[in-house]
């Protein structure tokens, strides 16, 4: 059979099967997340039916699911708001590197594998996929609670700790001397600065650059201006993601509005290949051997996140439901993690840091959309008498909820 056709067969029925799972999970009103990574994975190496002629396909089809995921998320918000969160959120930033990377670097100690790999399994664990998040938020219907601005300042806030860290991996995986990381790390900082000047001064500039009445010229300008600086942030070790989220800042008013309604079809597409990609690039006979210590881990790094997100939503004054949404949504991790892993087992720094690194990622990336949801009912019902009985929250300004309240902000 011709290759092409192969492709359009292979790709379709990835395709298809991923819009029956996504109308299983919404019979089941659940996030078809979990769903799609075990279809990867039957697909995937080692598994039941691996693909072939689409793989390539798939993988460019993940990286533009990530940059649209982070893209809609900055649509949601303006110039102001992100430096807004990211003034009062950043103590929620030390908290969460601090709480989340230790487990991780203790983990890799523990199993001997050295001081350079505790620093890269202490960045797996630290840092919350911005995809899978902003996948659940949606999926969720939670983009304008009031807990949200808090979620998305502690990923932003990790996000752009990635241009600081990753050349510093880059460099120790490398053997790079000081001078070398150095430089390395200085123009990762200078592009992740710049862009965010670029966003907060001049977005109503770009808007306004950007701003037509037909859709079509809408759509192709802002997700090429997308992909641009998405691609130009990752070249310079800048992560795309954060590329793409700043873009979605810089566009506001009726662009930001018209730009979210044409793509939003695009980002529930591509982000359903993301999931799926990540899964194909799993070989379950890899996860065995190192399931517990992923285990372990996934349990302790679980609970805190948990407690990051909920002191992190208490210092902002939010109520003990969106505390515990907060804490339960930042459970999961993925596409950071993964191209952390990635780094470490091409310089082959330990043969089963990759296994334990794909095992614990998956098993964050499944759990994370549960407790997202969960994490609020259990924590009330377990919580609840002292929830009912307690005084109003110190410190909350007039705008804080109730506990049996909810709230929406951000844009329409």
């Amino acid at each position: 059979m011709h290759s092409s056709a192969v492709f359009l067969i292979e790709f379709g029925a990835i395709i298809l099967g991923l819009g029956l799972l996504g109308r299983l999970a919404a019979r089941l009103r659940f996030s078809p997340i979990p769903l799609y990574l075990l279809a990867g994975l039957a697909f995937g190496e080692g598994g039941l039916l691996p693909l072939g002629t689409s793989e390539g396909f798939v993988a460019i089809g993940a990286e533009i699911g990530v940059v649209l995921l982070l893209l809609m998320l900055g649509l949601e918000y303006t110039a102001g708001d992100l430096v807004s969160n990211l003034k009062t959120q950043y103590p929620a930033g030390i908290v969460d590197a601090t709480l989340n990377a230790l487990p991780g670097a203790a983990m890799a100690l523990l199993l001997g594998w050295g001081p350079i790999a505790a620093v890269v399994l202490a960045g797996i664990t630290w840092i919350s996929s911005s995809g899978v998040i902003a996948k659940v938020l949606g999926d969720l219907g939670r983009i304008g609670n009031r807990e949200t601005p808090v979620i998305l300042s502690i990923l932003v806030l990790e996000d752009l700790s990635m241009a600081v860290y990753l050349p510093v991996v880059t460099a120790l995986l490398a053997g790079t001397g000081f001078a070398a990381g150095s430089v390395t790390l200085a123009i990762a900082l200078g592009v992740a600065g710049l862009v965010l000047l670029v966003a907060v001064r001049y977005g109503r500039h770009i808007s306004r650059f950007v701003s037509t009445d037909d859709p079509e010229k809408l759509l192709l300008v802002v997700l090429g201006l997308t992909l641009v600086v998405a691609g130009v942030a990752q070249q310079l070790q800048v992560s795309a993601a954060v590329g793409a989220f700043l873009v979605g800042i810089a566009l506001s008013g009726e662009v930001a509005e018209g730009a979210h309604n044409l793509l939003a079809p695009l980002r529930d597409l591509f982000a359903a290949v993301f999931f799926v990609f990540f899964g194909l690039h799993t070989d379950p006979a890899s996860i065995p051997p190192v399931l517990l210590p992923a285990l372990a881990l996934a349990v302790v790094t679980s609970l805190t996140k948990i407690a990051t997100g909920y002191w992190a939503a208490r210092r902002a004054g939010i109520s003990a439901k969106g505390r515990w949404r907060a804490g339960g949504t930042l459970v999961a991790r993925g596409e950071f993690s993964i191209v952390i892993a990635g780094l470490a087992v091409t310089s082959g720094i330990d043969s089963d840091l990759g296994p334990l690194a794909t095992a614990y990622v998956l098993l964050l990336v499944v759990l994370g959309p549960l407790t997202a949801r969960y994490t609020e009912p259990l924590a009330l019902r377990l919580t609840g008498r002292r929830v009912r009985g307690a005084a109003p929250e110190a410190g909350a300004g007039p705008d804080a909820l109730a506990p049996d309240q909810e709230a929406s902000v951000g844009r329409p």
